[in-house]
């Protein structure tokens, strides 16, 4: 498979100081590739490389095997989105304004932009009528950044940058923004290159992880290999269980039924069902092969279903409160 980007002997220095040196990378597809390392790294410089917020000092970078400095750089951002840690919603635009900023700039008619905003908000569980006039400073900070990741997949680009775009969240505001990127990316098939510090979100997210140390890729593989086979030290270091990951394993799923009133549907045969006793996490690995899993009681009585809507307002009303 031909990549979608490819960093070949990449390096970025500001006057004698080397952030980047000899980067080379190929990120495929249809892929959620993430970028890990602690802070100074080079994670963020290499990310905005791709889209020439960075521009490299050194070796060639490609997007669709096209050297960047051969495009329009304007014109190829509109194929890349791109969502930041800071939530960057526009103040004096509504949530439906913001969604379709790209779609306009790209001359989508009226219609078609307003059908996109309502179907984007109905995938991460806001309603419509209720959010689209809405202003940011009427939303919670997941909600912001909920539209922002939608402004950044609206007119459907190839490419999807996100710079840490979780880290200011709640560990629950976290959660659920994690789901929402692997479910997006599974339907739409687009490639994310995502930015993180945080390993367990790395192993989360990644079909495929680039460690990196000092301006340099330590070890880049699939999350499995990474986990398995460490490269060294450093990288085994990453796995230590986070405050985050223990605060949200609390979290089980008859909270979420209790305040979600149990659905006439029976069983379906073969469909994925899980107790109300598990936990969010084991709920969150079903929905992310199946639209709704059944839920049963500790005597596997049927007791309700749950889609990922559900979760998404489940989680807003938490943030809310």
């Amino acid at each position: 498979m031909n990549p979608i980007i490819e960093f070949k002997h990449v390096g970025k220095s500001y006057g004698e100081k080397k952030i980047i040196e000899d980067l080379n990378l190929s990120i495929l597809p249809n892929e959620i590739f993430v970028l890990v390392g602690p802070s100074g790294s080079g994670k963020t410089t290499t990310l905005k490389m791709i889209n020439g917020l960075s521009t490299a000092t050194e070796g060639d970078i490609y997007f669709k095997h096209q050297k960047l400095t051969d495009y329009d750089i304007q014109k190829m951002r509109w194929q890349m989105g791109y969502v930041l840690q800071q939530i960057a919603l526009f103040p004096t635009m509504t949530v439906k304004e913001n969604i379709e900023v790209i779609p306009e700039i790209l001359g989508w008619k009226k219609e078609r932009r307003s059908e996109r905003v309502d179907e984007l908000l109905e995938q991460v569980g806001l309603e419509p009528a209720l959010y689209r006039e809405r202003m940011p400073k009427e939303l919670s900070g997941g909600e912001q950044q909920r539209i922002g990741i939608l402004r950044a997949i609206a007119a459907q680009p190839d490419l999807i940058l996100m710079d840490e775009p979780f880290s200011a969240l709640d560990p629950i505001s976290r959660l659920s923004l994690q789901e929402l990127v692997i479910n997006l990316q599974r339907e739409l098939k687009n490639t994310i290159v995502f930015v993180t510090h945080n390993m367990n979100e790395a192993i989360k997210l990644g079909d495929r992880i680039a460690v990196m140390k000092n301006g340099q890729v330590v070890q880049c593989d699939t999350p499995d290999k990474i986990q398995k086979e460490p490269a060294n030290e450093f990288v085994q270091t990453f796995f230590e269980e986070t405050e985050e990951n223990r605060s949200l394993s609390a979290i089980s799923v008859k909270e979420l039924m209790s305040q979600k009133q149990a659905s006439a549907k029976k069983l379906v045969e073969h469909s994925l069902c899980i107790c109300e006793t598990a936990k969010l996490g084991e709920l969150f690995s079903l929905l992310a092969k199946e639209p709704a899993v059944s839920i049963v009681n500790d005597k596997g009585e049927y007791i309700g279903e749950l889609t990922q809507s559900d979760v998404f307002a489940f989680l807003s009303e938490r943030e809310d409160g």
